[in-house]
């Protein structure tokens, strides 16, 4: 019996929120691959340092909010344009978040509109494309947040809650499509989503209470490059001392 893995080399990938953290390492990782990659954030420099960081140029990023209908609409015409189709979406633009009765509304809206909404958003472009092309792998990034259920993640929680059931979900939907769904649950990262400093994030992962960035993006390597007849569906991935409180 034959079994190969995946090859990610020449495979028209979209990453969201590819310009920081998770995103910003999954990026480098893909493009070390060979893999045809777009990717997006709402700011012109970080945007510049994730694709020089990578190796990339120019025209591999633009600047777009996913918060948006006109900013999904924006990176899907650039996606056909630039790409002429999509094989992978890799979904993990997110902000964080504090307690609901903390927040304004406008702000709390704004995170459930680029937490979920926008992971709805692009995946339902990135399935009629890949519809289209014979089949395809769309990765959401979620977290382990809704499992802990932390004070003063509510907010949070309730967005990356969304995602789990969303993506487990639709996966039976788009099963006959050949296309593949995998949810990735990563616990602490060191982010520029974490509000501890730099130093006191590496501290952390010192003591093996945080994870690096790279950590999840091996992770999501694995997930993508597994031979086609296997799916994963939920990868759960900790530091070793997760704190769940």
């Amino acid at each position: 019996m034959s079994r190969s893995n995946v090859a990610l080399a020449g495979k028209r990938t979209l990453v969201t929120g590819g310009t920081t953290g998770i995103g910003r390492a999954i990026v480098g990782l893909l493009a070390e691959e060979g893999a045809r990659i777009l990717t997006f954030g709402r700011h012109e420099e970080e945007l510049r340092d994730s694709l020089e960081n990578a190796g990339l140029g120019a025209e591999c990023g633009l600047i777009a909010d996913s918060a948006t209908r006109e900013g999904v609409e924006t990176v899907f015409e650039a996606v056909d344009e630039r790409l002429g189709g999509i094989d992978i979406l890799i979904a993990c633009a997110a902000l964080g978040a504090e307690p609901l009765h903390e927040m304004e509304e406008e702000d709390w809206r704004y995170v459930v509109e680029t937490n979920l909404v926008g992971y709805l958003a692009c995946g339902r472009r990135a399935i009629k494309r890949m519809e289209q092309s014979g089949g395809g792998q769309l990765l959401f990034v979620g977290s382990i947040s809704p499992r802990i259920m932390a004070p003063g993640e509510s907010v949070y929680a309730a967005t990356k809650g969304g995602i789990q059931s969303f993506a487990e979900t639709l996966r039976k939907e788009v099963a006959e499509k050949n296309i593949r769904v995998t949810l990735i649950e990563p616990g602490s990262v060191g982010t520029d989503m974490q509000e501890c400093s730099l130093e006191e994030q590496r501290a952390a992962i010192a003591r093996h209470e945080m994870l690096y960035a790279e950590d999840v993006a091996e992770a999501i390597h694995f997930a993508l490059t597994r031979p086609e007849h296997c799916d994963v569906l939920d990868l759960r991935i900790e530091p070793r001392l997760q704190k769940t409180a």
